[in-house]
């Protein structure tokens, strides 16, 4: 028998449905401009079509709601300036909505000429009934940074409780919830590749919606794509009509409208388990791990470490209950999601992989969390677990490793005062199907707590000295506890002894000492962590650095990318040049493959260096420093091939406000970008160039082309005078300071580099960083949550105000800054392996992170 929707009764329900009771209105959302209080949203229903080759999803929304309250004036949806919508049209839905089916979606064939327009919605009328739809007058307003909002005017003689449809049709293109990949940048090399990533606030790119994760409801969908390319949503029920040649989902369960997700192209199946995809998407992909409904999407490349990948697969799979079955009412507690599930996800491993791997996997993740918290400071206000989300901010910069970590801190916390982890287990169950397909506030699990335990509650453990649960929630800084790690000082402990022999004296016997611990041997977390240690007491003395390449560097390059990477972020850390070669090597093992560039011109000075001072066909690598700035990472298995044309659309840095899940998606850039060729005077050949029509500073000198942003990364190349090297901070700011300059070098800086607090820019030069010398203030930043390893986040945002920008490769205007991206902090980076790998540098030395 086929799942119903939760506001449907089967076939022989009385005609007149009692009215239902009041419902509690949503927690308030400023993240959202909907009004999402005055309704009740029953189900909703998609019609999409997938159109590759414009890179435009054009598609269908029907909304059924219910008034709370007589002659509501408007509805007000989330948008997003991404979104252009065709029409809006009211229809009374039939009394016993139950019995009616989901209706079918026409859409219409292509051809030449104009698109098509988006599909229509056929609804199954009764006998002799006439059509009841009209339409109305709607308008689109600016909101944040972030989105928009969207009114539609309703009929004034709209009745409470009375169940009506809003049809919306419209078209998306560009929006920052979909990621389109071309066939070139697939393994199978024929059909194309999009997916949707809607946390926290994007999907209101994707449809209008009430966006916020206080409102949930049923959701069905129609989706048409192109032939060959098999389509997945986070939905229950699936079905291919092949005489229709569209794919038809259904969710039987409430979700927000965050948890709508699609992902579509040559899939390559195998089987893991009934009802649960997991989909391993590009190194593109913005994030390791989202816990979509029936539908995990995960970075491939994390594939590379057994340890990591299972970590997160679980922590997903834990999101099942916590966060989609249970989601916090407001981004201010998202701890009530992610807290909750590290904590559930530390409970599976312990009972399949014993304490001591939880253990040592707590410590390391605890250790970024007191190293983020030194970047940060103990009283900024992001470490509270219940934040205040200004309006207008974003709610993603609120994602850090506190939501994570400390969050994780209190469940242990409470998981102690019971005593019992299996009477814990039963009162999470408990607090589950209480509050399953609802959304709670961090009192609602407080006070299910209480009443589970009475006798924690006689004994008022809420309000111990220095662990009330008011000031768990709302105290700036560390965790006011934290759990045992005891039982994992096996693992450990081994790690400790090895860094405190190689920065023990003298060096030559801690060294032999050292060098005889087999690390071969060890968890992949017992070497990270190692090698997070190291880092932290960067920059070392050079002889122990030496020592260190010649005991690990070789075994290190055999391990996976999350070894890699932070090994060399040990060699650039401490300017260690003989091993900058493995940097290049590493960002170059990610391009498929790489492709010789254009006839160098040799430099008479320095051999087999062009006289630009880029070595040749390497994807610009720098003489001086063997690094390479910009090269582009494999997209499903391989990245752009050699063939691709220029002005084809690639890839694209797409900020939209985003940050811990710092969402992007694709734009057009050069097709050399993947062929790896060398930089070309006076810029890189394979980096897009944007111009944006910026206003000179006095002084300057216009150049033939003018300042030139590089699309790839933010990269950007001094077009000023000489010995001017300027940092653009928005429209007609800048600021900058004069160094000696060499012509033959290209004095290339990203913009979203900073000291150790990321307070300043720098500047790469072949002799090492050149600090600003100007006064600095702190700089808020933070790791990638899932993955914190000492360094910059991705969420700096150093290029500020709105500006026009243009690509010379293709594609119109475009929208930069907050007003059309999302406001807070931003820096440009690019995939790799299985997360985010940027070139920072910090006020000592290069750095390359990995966010």
């Amino acid at each position: 028998m086929a799942a119903q929707c939760c506001c449907c009764k089967a076939p022989g329900a009385e005609a007149a449905p009692a009215r239902p009771p009041p419902e509690p209105p949503p927690a308030l959302d400023v993240a959202s401009a909907s009004s999402a209080q005055l309704f009740r949203l029953r189900h909703l229903q998609l019609g999409l079509e997938l159109r590759p080759e414009a890179r435009e999803l054009a598609g269908c929304l029907v909304l059924e709601l219910c008034a709370l309250r007589p002659a509501p004036r408007a509805l007000v949806l989330d948008a997003h300036p991404a979104l252009r919508l065709h029409s809006a049209a009211f229809r009374r839905a039939p009394a016993a909505a139950a019995a009616e089916p989901p209706c079918a979606f026409a859409f219409a064939a292509a051809g030449p000429g104009p698109a098509p327009p988006p599909p229509l919605p056929a609804f199954p009328e009764a006998p002799g009934a006439e059509p009841d739809c009209c339409p109305l007058a709607f308008r689109v307003d600016p909101f944040t940074d972030y989105g928009s909002s969207l009114t539609v005017t309703l009929p004034p003689e709209l009745q409470a409780h009375q169940p009506f449809q809003v049809i919306l049709r419209y078209t998306s293109t560009d929006a920052p919830a979909i990621w389109w990949l071309d066939p070139e940048l697939t393994y199978g090399n024929a059909k194309p590749f999009v997916f949707t990533q809607g946390h926290s606030v994007c999907n209101r790119s994707f449809f209008p919606c009430f966006d916020t994760p206080a409102v949930k409801c049923t959701y069905s969908a129609v989706v048409k794509a192109p032939s060959g390319v098999q389509v997945l949503m986070s939905a229950t029920q699936s079905t291919y009509v092949e005489e229709e040649g569209v794919y038809r989902f259904h969710m039987e369960h409430p979700v927000p409208a965050y948890l709508v997700a699609l992902v579509a192209g040559d899939l390559q199946p195998a089987d893991i388990g009934p009802r649960y995809d997991i989909v391993f998407l590009p190194p593109s992909f913005p994030i390791v791990a989202m816990e979509n409904p029936c539908l995990t999407f995960i970075i491939s490349s994390i594939l590379e470490s057994d340890e990591f990948l299972v970590i997160d697969v679980i922590h997903e799979v834990a999101h099942s209950w916590f966060g989609n079955a249970v989601t916090n009412a407001t981004w201010e507690e998202m701890w009530l999601s992610e807290g909750l599930a590290t904590y559930a996800q530390r409970r599976i491993t312990t009972e399949t992989y014993g304490a001591a791997f939880t253990c040592l996997e707590t410590a390391f993740r605890l250790d970024a969390l007191h190293r983020q918290m030194k970047l940060l400071g103990e009283d900024s206000p992001v470490s509270k677990l219940q934040v205040k989300l200004e309006p207008g901010v974003n709610p993603s910069h609120l994602m850090n490793l506190f939501t994570y970590e400390k969050g994780y801190c209190f469940v242990y916390y409470l998981s102690q005062l019971c005593g019992d982890p299996q009477r814990f287990d039963d009162f999470l169950r408990a607090y589950v199907e209480k509050y399953k397909f609802t959304s709670v506030v961090a009192q609602d699990l407080l006070d299910s707590f209480l009443s589970f335990f009475p006798e924690l509650k006689e004994q008022s453990v809420d309000c111990r000295a220095g662990l009330e649960f008011e000031r768990w929630l709302n105290a700036t800084g560390p965790p006011l506890a934290e759990p045992d790690l005891s039982q994992g000082s096996s693992l450990t402990r081994p790690v400790e002894a090895l860094f405190q022999l190689w920065t023990a004296e003298p060096l030559d016997q801690a060294a032999a000492s050292a060098s005889a611990i087999d690390i071969s041997k060890w968890r992949t977390f017992q070497t990270a962590l190692f090698l997070d240690r190291l880092l932290d007491g960067s920059p070392l003395p050079q002889e122990v650095v030496m020592r260190l390449s010649k005991c690990y560097s070789s075994l290190l390059d055999s391990m996976n990318a999350e070894i890699r990477i932070r090994w060399l972020q040990i060699v650039v850390r401490n300017d260690y040049y003989p091993d900058l070669h493995r940097v290049r090597r590493f960002l170059e093992s990610q391009v498929w493959p790489p492709s010789p560039g254009p006839a160098p011109t040799a430099s008479p000075s320095r051999p087999g260096i062009r006289e630009d001072g880029w070595c040749p066909g390497g994807g610009g690598r720098h003489a001086a420093s063997g690094l390479a700035l910009g090269t582009h990472t494999r997209w499903e298995g391989r990245p752009c091939p050699p063939e691709v044309k220029a002005g084809s659309r690639v890839w694209r840095s797409r900020h939209t406000g985003s940050c811990a899940r710092g969402q992007s998606s694709p734009r057009t850039v050069a097709a050399g970008v993947s062929e790896g060729p060398g930089l070309q005077p006076p810029r890189p050949a394979h980096l897009s160039p944007f111009t944006a029509p910026e206003p000179k500073l006095p002084g300057d000198e216009a150049s033939a082309e003018g300042p030139q942003r590089w699309g790839l990364r933010g990269l950007r190349q001094c077009d000023r005078r000489p010995g001017w090297l300027g940092w653009q901070a928005g429209p007609g700011k800048a600021r900058g300071h004069s160094v000696p300059t060499s012509p033959d070098v290209p004095h290339v800086h990203h913009p979203a580099v900073r000291g150790p607090l990321h307070r300043r820019p720098q500047v790469l030069r072949p002799g090492g960083v050149l600090p600003d010398p100007g006064p600095a203030s702190p700089q808020p930043a933070q790791d990638h949550p899932a993955d914190p390893v000492p360094g910059p986040g991705p969420w700096r945002r150093a290029q500020r105000g709105t500006r026009r920008c243009r690509s010379r490769l293709g594609g119109g205007p475009r929208s930069t800054g907050p007003a059309a991206r999302g406001r807070g902090p931003r820096c440009r980076h690019f995939s790799q392996g299985r997360q985010r790998v940027c070139l920072a540098l910090t006020s000592q030395t290069p750095r390359l992170c990995l966010l």
